[in-house]
């Protein structure tokens, strides 16, 4: 069994029949969007993907993009993440189950965590009138190198 979350042919596949089953077409730029999402494995942002296709010599304009994303996230295959009001980054869901984020408040830095004793209590969690089909969980704090940075701030300015 192939569980590699990044799989292209599996959810190119996918992607596919969501695109037949709802009577949208099949192009190019879809396809090669969604090729390049699955070859950056973790986070990304429009931006950044926009300087990958075009470093592939791939012209495609954001508007493009941002409605391939938007059609990626209503076929389940992509995951949006806001861990700050500055920018939205985006994930594959396959690649996204299985870990939860830690952000720190001061320089933005994201580190991916796994911890299967919260994914064990998430994945038995029982919720009255709804099915569960994917979560995400973001802890806010200071990482640390901001904490140190903090700690030598507050030792100089009492030292003076």
């Amino acid at each position: 069994m192939n569980t590699n979350p990044y799989d292209i042919d599996k959810i190119s596949n996918f992607f596919n029949e969501y695109l037949m089953e709802h009577g949208l077409r099949k192009t190019t730029e879809r396809k090669t969007i969604l090729e390049h999402i699955c070859r950056i494995q973790g986070h990304f942002d429009v931006d950044m993907l926009h300087e990958r296709l075009e470093n592939d010599n791939f012209h495609v304009s954001k508007a493009s993009i941002y409605n391939t994303i938007e059609l990626l996230m209503n076929a389940c295959l992509v995951v949006r993440h806001q861990f700050s009001t500055k920018v939205v980054r985006y994930e594959l869901k396959s690649a996204a189950m299985g870990h939860h984020h830690v952000i720190c408040c001061c320089c933005g830095a994201v580190k991916e965590i796994r911890n299967d004793k919260i994914a064990q209590f998430v994945k038995d969690l029982k919720i009255a009138k709804f099915t569960q089909e994917y979560y995400s969980m973001y802890i806010y704090g200071m990482c640390s190198k901001c904490k140190y940075r903090l700690m030598n701030d507050r030792k100089a300015r009492t030292e003076k």
